[in-house]
């Protein structure tokens, strides 16, 4: 498969007076045209700081200190601001920020920041960019009327489909969604998703869907990458994930055990004793080895490599490699 985005030995640190903080700390990804790889993993292990780094613009004090992220062939990690400006951010691959209400602007319109927008990347006259405008707005299940509101007139899940809206309207191939159902109510979760789930089949997108929430994960994505404390602990298919088979690693096995099921009797939910690690100063070895129940003596001094262990089934685990 074609792939549109390539991301290799990625580092992120955020610059702290105690030292750096190794949010995200060489990790190696793909993604393929057309599909969705969720994102899933504990808050703090690094989803969010991951979807701004590919947008090569990661909150202050983090920088990018070593690694690629390829986007068709081009590392957007050497591109000065003006270039990421003009032609990758919003052009080539955007993102739908947590928290609507925070994206937009309070003062403006819904109109005059989505037109603000339009004509820094856009010659268009007037009409043509109200066009554009409403083209998009109407897409995400809106009428034209939405556009003359100011944000705090809009109700949550309206705001969300705005900013849904902006994400696309410059037509990007990318787009990455930091937990765009958050703070929504159950029903309204329910319709965003079902809504990326069209807009991907209509406009032929590829996306990175962050969460923690692993039901969802399971509806919308094709390949489902795993993070813990920086690094990816398991990258699979749905299948490889959710299947009867199951998840390899120890980490993702846990966090499936502690979701409950709908057509399931659970008894009592399981739960992954412990904290994740100081990122100041992380653990040697696996990062999941201070809480991990099949640990070994290896796994304390060790750190295991992101090992292909079937066909797209990537795992960094000791006891899951054939040849170990």
């Amino acid at each position: 498969m074609e792939r549109v985005l390539d991301v290799k030995n990625l580092k992120v640190y955020y610059y702290t007076s105690k030292g750096p903080v190794r949010a995200v700390d060489d990790i190696s990804f793909y993604l393929n045209k057309g599909e969705t790889l969720g994102v899933v993993g504990e808050s703090g292990c690094g989803k969010t700081t991951l979807g701004t780094a590919l947008l090569n613009m990661p909150t202050p004090p983090g920088k990018i200190v070593g690694g690629q992220i390829l986007i068709n062939g081009t590392d957007i990690v050497t591109l000065n601001e003006n270039q990421l400006r003009k032609n990758v951010r919003w052009e080539t691959i955007a993102m739908v920020f947590q928290g609507a209400m925070n994206s937009l602007t309070p003062a403006y319109t819904i109109e005059k920041q989505m037109l603000e927008t339009l004509r820094y990347h856009r010659e268009l006259d007037d009409q043509e960019a109200r066009e554009r405008i409403k083209k998009y707005v109407n897409l995400v299940g809106l009428s034209d009327d939405v556009l003359k509101r100011y944000p705090h007139e809009l109700s949550g899940g309206m705001k969300q489909r705005i900013v849904i809206a902006m994400a696309l309207f410059l037509e990007p191939e990318i787009v990455i969604c930091d937990e765009p159902t958050t703070a929504l109510d159950v029903v309204v979760q329910a319709q965003i998703i079902n809504l990326l789930k069209e807009l991907k089949e209509k406009l032929h997108l590829s996306f990175i869907f962050v969460t923690h929430d692993l039901a969802t994960e399971a509806e919308v994505a094709d390949r489902i990458m795993v993070m813990y404390a920086g690094k990816i602990a398991e990258i699979g298919t749905n299948e490889q994930i959710y299947g009867e088979q199951g998840p390899m690693h120890p980490y993702t096995s846990n966090l499936l055990a502690a979701t409950p099921r709908l057509h399931q009797k659970v008894d009592k939910l399981s739960f992954i004793p412990g904290s994740p690690p100081d990122l100041l100063n992380p653990p040697t070895g696996c990062r999941f080895h201070l809480r991990c129940p099949v640990v070994m003596d290896k796994c304390r001094t060790e750190e295991p490599p992101l090992k292909e262990v079937e066909k797209e089934h990537y795992v960094a685990c000791w006891r899951c490699y054939n040849d170990e």
